[in-house]
């Protein structure tokens, strides 16, 4: 608990001073008026004085007086209770994965570390992607997977737990065959576009973050309605990198040949880089330089809610304000009864 205005407790010998400075309270009383009152004094051997009958509380009447006064200034100082710390974290980048689900996929030519068992190429992504959501904290990421057709699996997210459960989920092939490289990417474009456009509509340009797409392919472009290197240049204009990752044997041939030429000029043009895995240690060491050229910058802030409790004084006082009141009432009232009774 804290109080927004502590400066108010300087009231708190307000009371004191009022009494000990200030005129006392006179009234006055109606009475028979007699031109000897004079006379009368010095009969009675009384002294004539300015004074009059001073109502002296009881000590508890004094305490509950002071009680009181200290719950409204403690209210008056606007008490709050604060609540659980919460922490908000704004993103730095948005870096949408691309990942080719096509047959050539499934090949086995890829081996954990300290393992001979062969694993396809599509499992050793999955266990890099889970290494480098780790080390992206701050950032957003998003999931796009194309064969034939070019899907938007995951939107960005900062929820890199969904995330890693929806890449855990896929499949070759559940794309398609083909390898769509420039509708992929054409998608990746579309999304980003639209999340810009989100953020300019609600007024928060300054959560715009830097945009980055992450390919990741182990085929050339197959008929794509929209050519990569089209793609590529358009990312350049709205200053979206584009970093391309070539998986497998750069020198198969046939329907599974890979066009490293085109996967490099996709990277160039939009100023990102291009790389090639041929194993499962070149493919981590790729998202760790990654992480590098794309560092994990975020800005966090955190608050503690509060909750005003000024009715709490305020209601104690009260309280004991009408228990005075209440004790008080019930004295006169049986003072007055024993005085008829008298």
């Amino acid at each position: 608990m804290e109080l927004e205005y502590p400066l108010m407790l300087l009231s708190l010998p307000l009371p004191w001073i009022i009494y000990r400075y200030a005129p006392a309270f006179r009234t006055s009383d109606e009475a028979i008026k007699v031109p000897f009152f004079r006379r009368i004094i010095e009969l009675s051997g009384e002294r004539l004085t300015t004074g009059g009958q001073v109502l002296t509380p009881m000590w508890w009447q004094k305490l509950c007086l002071v009680f009181v006064w200290f719950m409204l200034v403690i209210a008056a100082c606007k008490p709050v209770i604060l609540g659980e710390p919460q922490t908000f974290t704004k993103a730095g980048r948005d870096l949408m994965v691309v990942v080719d689900l096509s047959g050539s996929m499934e090949t086995s030519d890829f081996k954990l570390p300290g393992s001979n068992e062969p694993i396809s190429r599509l499992e050793a992504l999955k266990n890099v992607l889970i290494e480098f959501s780790g080390k992206r904290e701050g950032d957003r990421l998003g999931l796009i997977l194309f064969g034939d057709r070019a899907y938007l699996q995951a939107p960005f997210t900062a929820d890199h737990k969904t995330w890693l459960s929806l890449v855990q989920e896929t499949q070759v092939g559940m794309a398609g065959q083909s390898t769509h490289i420039g509708d992929a990417l054409g998608l990746a474009m579309k999304v980003i576009a639209k999340d810009s456009t989100a953020f300019e509509e609600n007024g928060d340009e300054s959560n715009q973050v830097e945009k980055v797409i992450i390919l990741l392919t182990d085929g050339n472009d197959t008929d794509s309605q929209v050519p990569p290197i089209e793609a590529a240049s358009l990312a350049r204009d709205v200053n979206v990198r584009i970093h391309t990752i070539a998986i497998g044997d750069p020198e198969t041939v046939g329907e599974s040949a890979m066009n490293v030429e085109e996967l490099e000029k996709i990277a160039r043009l939009s100023g990102g880089e291009s790389f090639q895995a041929m194993s499962y240690q070149e493919l981590q060491a790729i998202y760790l330089t990654l992480n590098e050229l794309e560092p994990s910058e975020y800005a966090s802030f955190s608050y503690q809610p509060k909750i005003s409790a000024h009715h709490v004084p305020i209601c104690l006082g009260l309280g004991v304000y009408l228990f005075a009141y209440i004790v008080n009432f019930m004295s006169r009232v049986s003072s007055g009864r024993e005085k008829l009774g008298k």
